[in-house]
């Protein structure tokens, strides 16, 4: 009974235990986490842990997002996480997202992580077509995509189809052009490999430096309705509030920067806003629900606070957090001209030995060239000396047929006396005898010119033979001093891979450098810009002969003409803001 009591006392303390905390289940862009937290935790509580987990320091930019009936909320720092709408399913789930962006990504993003994050959030958007990009951009965003995955460019490593199985283009994309997805791989791989030597954090910034021109990027949207029940879209960004026709999420009809606005506040449905122009009056518009008014003053509350407090100066963690930033990207930079040197080395190093295998493998072409002309010199020069062998034995074999020749001749002399008629003949025999005779001598003298010039011959193929295996021996005799066993021994000294060759010292002289090639990139940066606009023009020049203008998107004819009137969000936004804000609110309510 004892044991049996002591066993339900524990399983009491065990539930008191877990009473006292719940799961979490945290959602990142690139992964999910778990987390045991207690009841009386608040968002701040959960949300701290989160940013110390990743290692995130500028937290300002986040928040832990999640959705309620349909609609987007995010969690509230100073509020019990369990006091709040949430979802009550265990593990509580929550999405940890960029909740506000930067005006400039370039000087207001610190931290890599901070970067990655930002660069996979807004890539998604772009996907999901979330915030429109016109084709050519989408290519080039696609290409630094790319090259933040898989490093610099090699045509032996990343080969056609390499590229086959990621999603890098909008589905809106790919459908408004006649283009197989090997010609969008190739115009993105042509991009691609222009952005060599740059590294992951390089290649994301970039990205993101195209993205934030997008007309879309960074802006909420959200249906309202003016005083004369016209609807309207409402859009919050990091510059302040716009308004747009329903149809036109590009262009806004009117903008007020944060500066302009004094208050806002709602009651309901009803929105308010103050202008900064007491003499002015305040607009107010309707949304369709009291949760989205909320999550309105949310975002206007937190997008204001961060336009105010980029207008300041740095708080000493943000001017830290920026020092040991600049420390770290300056040693990247010496880590990384270290290493691009280590590289040009091993590729000098590797020509070298390639230059010496090349010059081995022509030494030994020679050799056998060589020993192949000496077989021959030696095949001619036994068949001459058998030529000259069969010409010295005809020769005596004409010379005794000469001789047998003579004693005819002579027994035809002694046999003449037998008879005129006789004599007659036989003087015809002797005069063809004596014919036969000298045709016998004179090609017996013959066939010893040709046997002594046969000699000759054989005398100049033996020469010929001595030469060839002296060449082949001062050939052999190079190919042994080239050796591979010694190709090293001819590599010059500084192409050695000696750790001493190769260290840099983190010295005064190269953070001298390092200041002097940043100050020469700001110089650049004009150019860049204009190299942008260029490489975007030429893209698009590239496939625009292959769209099917039937199957534009509304937005994509807006950006269209945008583009055609020189019309840029830039621009649009300053050219809106010249106006009187009182203006801008009777435009509003007009609307």
């Amino acid at each position: 009974m004892a044991s049996a009591l002591a066993a339900k006392m524990g399983f009491n303390s065990l539930m008191r235990k877990q009473a006292r905390n719940f799961k979490v289940r945290i959602c990142t862009m690139e992964s999910d986490m778990e987390f045991s937290c207690e009841v009386k935790w608040k968002g701040k509580d959960l949300f701290d842990l989160v940013c110390r987990t990743l290692g995130l320091r500028e937290t300002w930019f986040f928040g832990l997002q999640y959705i309620i009936k349909d609609t987007v909320a995010w969690l509230k720092m100073k509020k019990k996480v369990l006091d709040q709408e949430v979802p009550k399913e265990e593990p509580l789930t929550f999405h940890f997202l960029a909740k506000f962006y930067p005006e400039n990504v370039e000087e207001e993003l610190v931290q890599d992580i901070t970067q990655h994050l930002f660069f996979l959030q807004v890539k998604k958007k772009i996907l999901k077509e979330e915030i429109h990009c016109p084709p050519e951009a989408s290519v080039l965003l696609a290409s630094y995509a790319v090259h933040a995955k898989y490093g610099d460019y090699d045509p032996d490593v990343h080969k056609p189809g390499f590229l086959a199985e990621e999603e890098l283009l909008p589905k809106r994309v790919i459908n408004l052009y006649q283009m197989t997805a090997e010609m969008w791989e190739e115009r993105i791989t042509a991009c691609y490999a222009e952005h060599r030597g740059r590294t992951r954090d390089e290649a994301e910034m970039e990205y993101l430096k195209i993205a934030q021109d997008l007309d879309m990027y960074g802006v909420n949207y959200f249906l309202i309705r003016n005083k004369k029940g016209t609807e309207l879209l409402l859009g919050v960004d990091a510059l302040g509030l716009h308004i747009y026709e329903p149809e036109n999420k590009l262009t806004p009809k009117c903008s007020f920067p944060w500066n302009e606005i004094r208050n806002i506040s709602y009651s309901d449905k009803e929105f308010t806003i103050k202008p900064l122009d007491k003499k002015t009056n305040v607009f107010k518009f309707n949304s369709s629900r009291l949760r989205v008014n909320k999550l309105i003053l949310q975002l206007c509350i937190g997008n204001h606070d961060l336009f105010v407090r980029r207008r300041r100066v740095d708080s000493l963690e943000v001017q830290q957090m920026k020092a040991q930033a600049k420390e770290e990207r300056a040693r990247k930079q010496v880590e990384k001209h270290r290493l691009q040197r280590e590289k040009q080395l091993r590729e000098e190093a590797e020509r070298a030995r390639d230059e010496l295998e090349r010059r081995l493998i022509q030494l030994q072409d020679e050799a056998h060239m060589a020993n192949e002309a000496l077989l021959r010199s030696e095949q001619t020069a036994d068949l001459l000396a058998e030529k000259a062998q069969i010409a010295e034995e005809e020769a005596k074999l004409l010379a005794q047929k000469a001789a047998e020749a003579e004693t005819e001749m002579q027994r035809i002399k002694v046999t003449a006396i037998r008879g005129q008629e006789e004599r007659r003949i036989m003087e015809q025999k002797m005069l063809e005898a004596e014919m036969r005779a000298r045709k016998m001598a004179e090609e017996s003298e013959r066939r010893a010119n040709e046997a002594e010039q046969l000699k000759q011959d054989l005398q100049e193929a033996r020469d010929s033979e001595r030469r060839a295996k002296n060449k082949l021996l001062e050939i052999t005799s190079k190919a042994i001093y080239t050796s591979p066993g010694r190709a090293s021994d001819s590599i010059p000294p500084d192409l050695s891979f000696s750790r001493e060759n190769l260290s840099f010292d983190f010295k005064d002289t190269d953070m001298k450098r390092l200041s002097m090639e940043i100050e020469k990139e700001k110089v650049e940066y004009m150019e860049k810009s204009k190299h942008l606009q260029e490489q975007l023009n030429e893209l698009k020049t590239e496939i625009d002969s292959l769209k099917l203008k039937e199957r534009e998107s509304a937005l994509d004819i807006i950006h269209n003409q945008n583009t055609e009137q020189g019309t840029s969000k830039q621009s649009n936004f300053k050219k809106l803001t010249l106006q009187s804000t009182k203006t801008r609110v009777a435009f509003f309510e007009e609307l």
